[in-house]
């Protein structure tokens, strides 16, 4: 979620208020805001997407909640020592949270461990582990409508008499301070990214969140008017109709049994009445194609947390089986590809199946990526119900994005096409018409460069390095992962180095090139390359021969206050992963939408950014899907590259013999080896490309003018990318609800009947 403050008073519309007041008081509200933590309760894109759609939601007047863990220490805090990655706890709640407000009266029972019973009345879970879920409610203003959403997320306490009810006669401190095991669940954030790690712990956060949230949602429902008994229906009839569930990802999977067990065990539902309502009620965001992110968890560990639950996927699985079974008689092998239950040494639970089986909508998150999910990943589940699979790409909020980061642009803006933009991004494209005004063009450029020497200052102040504020601003920030391709800008920032070595005379384009984010700390390659491109940064930034040609930055502790700072700054956005890996990324889009260009591969939202745009508004380089296909095919040979590449090859040998690692020569010996002999990502593949489309952004740069337009090009085809846009698509085609854009009265004006804004249908 980041920062609060900020965010608050923009969408109030407070902020000019607050800072005169503040400033009357001999206060600086900017020095203030940065007195705030940042909220780090998610990883990457995923936990970020989820803030942004908060925010979009409130502003359309949806009535949603976004449900979570109140973790006690959130994303780690990254710390630099000597190139390396340390992490420190983050501590963030150690001075309190305003924005919070414990719900003590809304604490709710989540059961572990047990056994089950049958018997002629059905099944009963007994026996239980009883930790007690504590609310916090957090409010999401609306944009300028009067509208406050709540984000509610979820704290374990022990009850009282844990460890003391059971025939435990002696050891009470020794049970009081036992509880410190219940209330470990919410403890911590696991600090991985795009990687399943099936830890105990892990999965009874994820069950955790879910059976609180659902006994949450159910409260509501009995005790609206909706909820009330009718003679006629059943109770929940009417529930899909109310309640829309959006699974984002697989970590809340679980909600698909524990609603069946709810509605099965507790409300005495027939099997078949109860799947049709929880199918109609889910539905599933799948956010990655890579095989080693895919949740699945072992069916030993779920048989001994969640018993009941276990025989409840079996039992969704045996219907689902028996159901293709049906359409495609004798086809085992179509059985063993779609099952929920993965035979091998260890049975696992598939729980992407799941999700599909267990939702009527299933989607992607870029144009590109709900292609492969449909015709690669899930081809089977596809082609027996290719309408359930949808695209809804990616979007990000201006509020945070444009205005609360970048006041100047927003303020260029506004000027030239009003403040409407900032409820409708679409109306960014009215900028087209001034993209040969020479005055606009200068104040774009000065607004950039404005925002480049504050960050400029930062940068000397944080890290005692001069930086050239008019150099190119070269930024890749994102999570650190190999799909990602730090290690290919790396491989460029040496081929650079060289060349400046190689002729220092020659016209060189300066640069300040600017790589941020975290590794998982278990991610040793990932640690490998923040050490590589760090010691790559040591001999660069100290070459009396590169002087201010070339600067490389590693920022440290890269997160969302920091992304609001480097972002509006930033002239070249890298988004270069490997075609095909990058469900969609969001960073691009935030890039797009703050005056920078992209350098970028044909994947994820790149391909509608280029589309948006016109490709020759972005510079995208290398292979395509297609492409990567093929050379899986023929077998990648990085030999080949490294031989036929003399750059390629001066760069790889450096890096080999210990040239940026001189007291130990051995030290990136293992990237080395990836690079040529299991190389996932095909760095050496697309080197060249990248190198030459490289110098391509160079020469434009050099062109103020001709870099400028581009610029102003970029951001009026950055509409499509609101997540205002995203989701209203949801709300039309999966939730089944509609948007409203009525600003309510505020409290203190009395409501007239006629506009009083109730929630027309599902509550999301």
């Amino acid at each position: 979620m980041g920062r609060t403050l900020q965010n608050t008073m923009i969408n109030l519309g407070l902020q000019n208020a607050c800072d005169e007041a503040v400033y009357q008081l001999g206060l600086d509200m900017e020095e203030l805001e940065e007195i705030e933590e940042d909220a780090g309760l998610g990883n990457g894109g995923l936990g970020r997407l989820a803030a942004c759609f908060l925010d979009s939601m409130a502003t359309l007047g949806l009535a949603a909640y976004g449900y979570g863990i109140r973790y006690e220490y959130g994303i780690f805090n990254q710390k630099i020592r000597d190139g390396w990655q340390v992490e420190e706890a983050d501590d963030w709640l150690r001075h309190g949270n305003p924005w919070e407000k414990a719900r003590p009266e809304y604490m709710l029972p989540v059961h572990f461990y047990g056994r089950v019973e049958h018997s002629a009345s059905g099944a009963k879970w007994i026996d239980t582990q009883v930790v007690l879920a504590l609310p916090y409610d957090t409010p999401v203003p609306g944009y300028m409508n009067n509208t406050v959403n709540t984000m509610r997320l979820w704290s374990a306490r022990a009850p009282n008499d844990f460890n003391l009810r059971d025939f435990n006669v002696g050891d009470y401190i020794q049970a009081v301070l036992d509880r410190n095991l219940a209330e470990n669940i919410s403890r911590v954030l696991y600090p991985n990214d795009n990687f399943f790690e099936g830890k105990e712990l892990r999965l009874k956060q994820e069950y955790f969140v879910v059976a609180a949230t659902l006994q949450d949602i159910i409260r509501r429902f009995k005790a609206s008017k909706f909820g009330s008994t009718d003679s006629v229906r059943t109770v929940f009839d009417s529930f899909p109709d109310q309640v829309a569930i959006q699974l984002n990802d697989t970590h809340p999977a679980m909600a698909i049994p524990e609603l069946m067990r709810i509605f099965v065990d507790i409300e005495k539902l027939p099997w078949d009445k109860a799947w049709d309502i929880t199918k109609r009620t889910f539905a599933y965001t799948n956010h990655t194609v890579l095989p080693e992110a895919l949740e699945r968890w072992p069916v030993d560990l779920v048989e001994k947390l969640l018993p009941r639950h276990l025989q409840i996927i079996y039992e969704i699985n045996q219907r689902h089986l028996d159901h293709i079974a049906c359409l495609f008689p004798n086809d085992v092998e179509r059985l063993r590809r779609m099952s929920l239950i993965e035979e091998g040494d260890t049975k696992r639970i598939n729980m992407a199946h799941l999700c599909i089986v267990g939702s009527h909508a299933v989607n992607g998150v870029a144009k590109i990526h709900s292609e492969i999910v449909k015709t690669q990943v899930f081809e089977d589940f596809a082609a027996l119900e290719p309408e359930k699979f949808q695209n809804k790409t990616n979007g990000i909020t201006p509020r945070r994005w444009l205005l609360l980061c970048n006041p100047g642009l927003a303020e260029l803006i506004a000027e030239k096409i009003g403040e409407d933009y900032v409820r409708d991004l679409s109306q960014l494209t009215k900028l087209h018409k001034f993209v040969d005004d020479d005055l606009f063009i200068r104040e774009v450029a000065k607004v950039k460069q404005e925002n480049k020497v504050k960050f400029a200052l930062y940068l000397e102040k944080e890290y005692k390095v001069k930086i050239n504020p008019s150099s190119m601003f070269d930024v890749h920030v994102k999570r650190i992962h190999e799909y990602k391709r730090q290690l290919m800008n790396c491989l460029h920032i040496i081929t650079m180095y060289n060349r400046i070595r190689r002729d220092p005379a020659k016209l060189f384009v300066p640069r300040t090139v600017i790589i941020g984010g975290k590794a998982a700390p278990g991610y040793h390659m990932a640690k490998m390359i923040i050490k590589l491109i760090n010691a790559v940064a040591q001999v660069v930034n100290n070459d009396p021969t590169v002087g201010s040609k070339l600067k490389v930055i590693f920022l440290e502790n890269y997160r969302v206050s920091l992304a609001e700072k480097v972002i509006p700054a930033t002239d070249l956005s890298e988004q270069i992963s490997t075609a095909g890996t990058e469900a969609s990324g969001t960073g691009n889009m935030k890039f797009m939408l703050n005056g920078a260009l992209t350098i970028g591969t044909m994947d994820g939202a790149n391909v509608e950014m280029a589309e948006e745009a016109g490709e020759e508004n972005l510079f995208i380089f290398g292979m395509r899907v297609e492409d990567v296909t093929e050379l899986d095919r023929k077998g990648y040979n990085a030999q080949l590259y490294y031989d036929r590449l003399p750059e390629l090859k001066q760069a790889v040998d450096q890096i080999k013999s210990g040239f940026f690692s001189p007291k130990d020569p051995n030290l990136f010996n293992d990237v080395v080896n990836m690079l040529f002999h299991h190389d996932r990502f095909k760095v050496f593949a697309d080197y060249e490309a990248y190198v030459k489309c490289q110098e391509k952004v160079s020469e434009l740069y050099l062109n103020s003018k001709a870099w400028t337009k581009m610029v102003i090009r970029n951001i009026a085809a950055a509409g499509k990318f609101s997540s205002d846009r995203t989701i209203k698509e949801y709300a039309r085609d999966i939730w089944h609800v509609e948007p409203s854009d009525l600003k309510i009265p505020p409290p203190n004006e009395p409501r007239d009947a006629g506009q009083d804004k109730t929630p027309n249908g599902t509550a999301a």
